[in-house]
């Protein structure tokens, strides 16, 4: 996690910005976005569902984890899986070592159509709450009552309706259910427009009366209803203001130690309380409009937070009591709304205690994890939110469904929540669970892409680690005090005259272009500073740049893709970014290459002050004999490529390929990245190899194969995360300090968990064996 940061100056191509530098616990750097560590969490491990699917079932069937919850002993977990129509159970009583066991098929116990909504445990009890609605305007839903230990259902209770969420008071005399009968997106009521409200039926609640817990067959069910029995609007919601009072579409349900349940009706912006031992509605309220600035609005490959949104309903999804008094809301939004970030609710008066504004959106934005596909729509998407103490503490736990992480807050004083941590998740974290009684967090994430390798998983987290694996890198404020936006780092070179200091540079996945500058004197390491690449005429302009090499000569060179061979080019930059000269591949071997082309740039100068540039080209040239790929010479001076060629390792594994990331010169030598295409648990070829420099150009004629020697197998560095593994290991440099850096792209937090890995692997004489 980011130490204790206050700020400094740094100096770097463009305007000096604002960085963080170490200061002591207790300083006011996490108002500005940088928590102090009296708090830490760290991941221990990443369990992907999948493999804990039934024997024989396809490992690319679908299967997710959306809302977990935890035996009594805190050892087993149980999450609902609504794409396979199933329950999981995994053993978490080794949290670096989850293991599974097993699934339980809802199939079996009525319908194979039954989805699994939410779950609770209660004793010896697992209650999973089951959709079983024909259709939007027939709902139904069912409680299933399960014991742990044997996996048989003991009772099942019509719920009369189409349930989202459940919760357990604190006692554990009282269940709530929110059943919400949810619209239909496609229909259009009369009057409306598409997905509008009202749709019959409405929602309402269902309370259970556990009856110490242990025979189910006693537990009585009670109705709330949030409407009239003849349909109208309940007076206390429409004078909340309530959106629609008359299809009240309940959400989320939290009951707080004096056992008043709070229930959120997202779509209808509001939140109504209700005392549970009576079943009386005692008080609704709107959860009221948001007007928030300097935030991303457009999906347009740019990180610009100039954007605001203005009197944007709320609509919060989760809910979740502080304290007896207020309640905290994930303001994801639905049709109308959605304000990117959260509040603290003060339930005797029904205002805000206090509001996000734009600080959880740029978290993402300085962890690397803004998703800008997402901008112009409801940002972070924050839908989780949990509540517990740890050792006399409490803490909120804060989900971003799109830029897969959680934000943790201590919440000593619950109208003014301090940021400790940000959490790295795998894609779509939608459960966050609490386990005090263990110092334990997990978080069980619903997306699941099994076509780009990054699958649905539960995340474990521990309180008490001195150190974090992340993040290892972070951004700075700009000159307008907002965080310079970063992703999808894939390329590093060492910044001449800095010996602590790195240069990066951005991909496709954003526009223009910009080179950035990263101080290693802290850590997590800084991106300080940022220079936007232009044309010659000095226009902003996006280019595909995979690699990046800061001449000691002034300057830059850029290795830049293209989606064909021919765009495929270098480009030399002076100074400030501007482009000054461009170098196309030649064109017989631009003519044999796909949409993988150049990967990585470097250069050395040899004692005639002669520039040679070598670059990587990621997969086979179409004439070149299979598993041999390019490495190019281009000689400034002559103005002359020669090529030598570098044997891939092979893959067996269908869909799979094995290329080159990276090039930077070590001495004597060129060292290089060799990756697989694979991720998660399946990463397999994440290696660092070094070459001959060859002394001088080739001659016509086969391809000279240059003897590769392993340096070091950049996996289990990778691995030790403890997260997703992830697949674009990309950058690689020496820096001035004689440190090896590597660094992995994120892909914009597009078809990837969004979480970058700066790795520092080692001294220079340790890593490559040289002085």
């Amino acid at each position: 996690m980011v130490a204790g940061l206050a700020l400094a100056t740094l100096t770097a191509p463009g305007s000096a910005v604002a960085a963080p530098d170490h200061t002591a616990p207790g300083s006011t750097a996490a108002s500005q976005g940088y928590p102090d560590r009296k708090l830490t969490f760290d991941r221990t491990a990443t369990y992907p569902v999948f493999q804990n699917r039934p024997a024989g079932e396809d490992p690319a069937t679908a299967t997710v984890a959306e809302i977990s919850a935890v035996s009594p002993n805190g050892r087993t977990l149980v999450y609902t899986d609504a794409a396979a129509r199933r329950i999981g159970f995994l053993d978490i009583g080794r949290p670096d070592q989850p293991r599974g066991l097993g699934t339980l098929s809802l199939a079996q116990l009525g319908d194979a159509e039954d989805e699994p909504t939410s779950v609770a445990v209660v004793g010896r009890y697992v209650l999973v709450v089951v959709n079983t609605s024909a259709s939007y305007t027939a709902p139904s839903g069912r409680l299933d009552v399960i014991e742990l230990a044997t996996r048989q259902r003991v009772r099942s209770i019509d719920l009369g309706g189409q349930p989202d969420s459940i919760a357990i008071s604190h006692d554990e005399r009282y269940a709530a259910i929110a059943i919400e009968n949810e619209r239909d997106e496609d229909a259009t009521p009369p009057g409306g427009r598409k997905g509008d409200l009202p749709q019959a039926p409405a929602g309402f609640v269902q309370l259970i009366d556990l009856d110490g817990k242990t025979t189910p067959q006693r537990w009585k069910l009670r109705t709330v209803a949030l409407t009239a029995p003849d349909g109208r609007a309940l007076p206390m919601l429409a004078a909340a203001g309530i959106t629609e009072p008359t299809d009240p579409e309940p959400e989320y349900v939290s009951i707080n130690g004096r056992n008043q349940l709070a229930v959120t009706l997202q779509e209808n912006n509001g939140v109504v309380l209700v005392d549970v031992p009576t079943g009386r509605i005692t008080r609704a309220f709107s959860a009221g409009t948001a007007s928030v600035s300097g935030i991303d609005t457009g999906k347009d490959g740019r990180i610009e937070l100039t954007g605001s949104i203005t009197d944007v309903p709320r609509e919060p999804d989760a809910v979740a009591w502080i304290n007896d008094r207020y309640l905290a809301t994930a303001n994801e939004g639905d049709w109308r709304g959605g304000t990117r970030g959260w509040s603290v609710f003060d339930s005797r008066t029904g205002q805000v205690a206090w509001d996000a504004g734009n600080t959880f959106e740029r978290l993402a934005v300085r962890y690397g994890l803004h998703n800008n596909d997402r901008a112009a729509k409801k940002g972070t998407e924050p839908e989780g939110v949990a509540v517990a103490e740890y050792h006399g503490v409490r803490y909120a736990f804060v989900g971003s469904e799109r830029s897969n992480f959680v934000a943790v807050y201590d919440l000593t004083r619950p109208t003014a929540p301090v940021l400790r941590q940000v959490l790295p998740t795998t894609n779509g974290p939608e459960g966050l669970l609490p386990i005090p009684s263990r110092d334990l967090l997990a978080v069980s994430s619903e997306t699941d892409d099994a076509s780009v390798g990054v699958r649905a998983s539960v995340s474990l987290y521990r309180l008490g680690a001195d150190r974090t694996g992340f993040p290892s890198i972070v951004s700075a404020d700009d000159a307008s005090g907002a965080p310079i936006g970063w992703g999808a780092l894939g390329a590093l070179s060492a910044v001449p005259g800095q010996p602590q200091q790195l240069y990066s540079v951005t991909d496709a996945a954003y526009t223009p272009t910009r080179i950035l500058t990263v101080d290693t004197r802290h850590s997590p390491a800084v991106v300080a500073d940022a220079t936007t690449v232009t044309d010659a005429a000095g226009t902003p302009v996006g280019y595909d740049a995979e690699g990046i090499f800061a001449r000691p000569q002034g300057g830059f060179w850029l290795a830049v893709e293209g989606a064909q061979g021919s765009e495929n080019r270098l480009i030399r930059l002076n100074g400030n970014g501007r482009t000054e000269q461009t170098v196309p591949l030649p064109a017989q071997v631009a003519a044999g290459l796909g949409k993988q082309g150049f990967e990585g740039v470097t250069a050395s100068t040899g004692r005639d002050g002669r520039e040679i540039v070598w670059a990587v080209l990621q997969r086979e040239v179409a004439t070149d004999p299979a598993g041999i790929v390019r490495i190019g010479r281009y000689d400034v001076t002559a103005d002359s490529w020669s090529w030598f060629g570098y044997r891939l390792e092979g893959t067996t594994v269908p869909g799979d390929w094995i290329g080159l990331s990276e090039i930077t010169v070590v001495g004597d030598r060129l060292a290089v990245i060799e990756r697989d295409k694979l991720n998660g648990p399946a990463a397999a070829v994440k290696r660092i190899y070094t070459v001959p420099l060859p002394t001088g150009p080739t001659a016509a004629g086969p391809l000279t194969v240059l003897p590769k020697t392993l340096a070091v197998d950049v996996l289990p560095a990778l691995q030790a995360t403890n997260g997703w593994t992830q697949e674009k290991l990309e950058g690689l440099t020496v820096g001035g300090d004689g440190q090896v850096y590597a660094i992995t792209d994120n892909d914009g937090v597009l078809d990837a968990t969004g979480e970058t890995v700066l790795l520092r692997l080692g001294t220079y004489r340790k890593v490559f064996g040289q002085r």
